[in-house]
């Protein structure tokens, strides 16, 4: 079996942001030469995620508002007694969740016809990485 690790690191502009992955993780499974396996796309950080859906940018804003009803932004969470201002970022990365496993076929990512990979940043503006591992033969 084949393995092949490649680390991407993100320093966004804004603190929460949606960043489309799929051409870099495409690459990872190009240059591991992998041709039936697996890809796992994985956040290296509690305050980001991964996921697979389509790339329309009213998904898009429907996504970040679900988020924002579910883990609304506030100053009253516990974790803030850390001195941190993040605890909606932390809660918004359980709902998306941090990684996501892909399959290979033929040497190329196997998605369906609007299924493209994101990595979603929830609480940005300084650098974050993100790990890709192939695995097959």
């Amino acid at each position: 079996m084949k393995s092949h690790t490649k680390y991407l690191t993100f320093n966004t502009r804004q603190r929460r942001q949606l960043i489309h992955i799929t051409d870099e993780v495409q690459e990872a499974v190009r240059e591991s030469g992998v041709r039936e396996g697996f890809v796992l796309v994985s956040a290296m950080h509690i305050t980001a995620g991964v996921f697979v859906n389509d790339d329309e940018p009213g998904l898009h804003q429907d996504i970040w508002e679900w988020l924002e009803e579910l883990a609304p932004y506030r100053a009253d969470y516990r974790h803030h007694r850390t001195g941190e201002d993040n605890g909606d970022a932390h809660l918004k990365s359980l709902l998306i969740h941090h990684q996501v496993i892909l399959p290979i076929t033929d040497g190329r990512l196997d998605l369906g016809p609007w299924q493209r990979v994101f990595y979603a940043e929830f609480d940005g503006r300084r650098p974050k990485r993100m790990v890709i591992k192939v695995m097959g033969e």
